[in-house]
């Protein structure tokens, strides 16, 4: 490698790195990403990638997901290409993701002036169009039942998780008997639920749902994955990329070899609400999320809430 081409970290540094902080490795990704021009990080991809636990690799291989996110297409530079195709027979998480930027990730790691977390049923009125209350929303709510899927939990909730977010997300499927109609699924079906997040009395602010849309949800899921939590550490663009898509899949109960697009476009037939609701499992002080999904078939719906300050 000439004097002129990128040089990673100390093999060395890169192993304690790996083993102890990662967060730390996955920034130094990200540094390269934003300060080096593309025929520059090229060179880095010449040598196939010998194993997937290699923290080079590692390196690599977080590099590719930062580029992604920054516009750089995979498939239009063979030698990115092939390194992905080989991260892929080794079997490394992050060469699941799409080779490109979608139009999905729009949001993704762009700040909007004003528009921070949403903490105020005003806010939350302000940005999204909310969703009145209807008596048949919540006679639907009181026939759902519930179907419990830990690993599907799991992985709807990783992006807080992984970022370091106070308390253990809530996330619950349910099915109904019946396809629910779009206007009743609201405020008044959710509260209908048996949700830990919901429960008890609503305070002075109340409970209200609004309706939102995939790519809300999915940069929320980006944005704390890659922030982290207060007291966590932030995962940076390609692995907060990784837990966005896997939550969002997670939500919909999407198996991991559908086709992105066709999950993009399965998502746009969903009904999607953000809601809010002032009661102590919420704390209404650092961030605070809530979401609720309803399926193309109007019977299956998926909940996910987080806070990010702890009791």
């Amino acid at each position: 490698m000439s004097d002129d081409q990128v040089k990673l970290p100390d093999p060395a540094e890169l192993k304690r790195l790996a083993a102890s902080r990662p967060d730390q490795l996955r920034g130094i990704a990200a540094e390269l990403a934003k300060g080096r021009r593309i025929p520059e990080l090229e060179p880095l991809f010449a040598e196939p990638p010998r194993g997937a636990d290699d923290p080079e690799v590692e390196l690599r291989a977080c590099l590719l997901g930062e580029l992604a996110l920054m516009g750089v297409s995979w498939r239009e530079r063979p030698g990115l290409e092939a390194y992905a195709a080989r991260l892929r027979e080794l079997g490394h998480p992050l060469s699941w993701l799409p080779g490109e930027r979608l139009d999905l990730e729009h949001r993704f790691g762009v700040r909007v002036r004003g528009a921070g977390p949403v903490k105020s049923a005003g806010q939350l009125r302000g940005r999204f169009p909310e969703i009145p209350a209807t008596e048949a929303g919540a006679e639907a709510g009181r026939t759902a039942q519930e179907v419990r899927d830990a690993e599907r939990a799991r992985e709807a909730a990783r992006a807080f998780t992984a970022g370091g977010w106070a308390r253990e997300p809530e996330t619950r499927f349910f099915t109904l008997p019946e396809p629910l109609g779009d206007d009743d699924f609201g405020m008044a079906f959710l509260q209908e639920l048996p949700l830990d997040c919901l429960a008890g009395e609503t305070g002075r602010g109340g409970a209200l749902a609004c309706l939102t849309a995939a790519d809300d949800v999915a940069n929320e899921l980006y944005s704390a994955s890659f922030n982290g939590g207060v007291d966590g550490r932030p995962q940076h663009g390609a692995y907060a990329r990784l837990h966005a898509w896997r939550g969002l899949y997670a939500m919909l109960g999407l198996p991991a070899g559908m086709p992105f697009l066709d999950a993009v476009r399965y998502a746009a037939d969903c009904r999607w609400l953000r809601f809010m609701a002032f009661t102590r499992w919420f704390h209404h002080d650092t961030a605070d999320v809530g979401f609720a999904v309803l399926d193309p078939s109007r019977t299956r719906v998926a909940v996910l809430a987080a806070t990010d300050t702890g009791d």
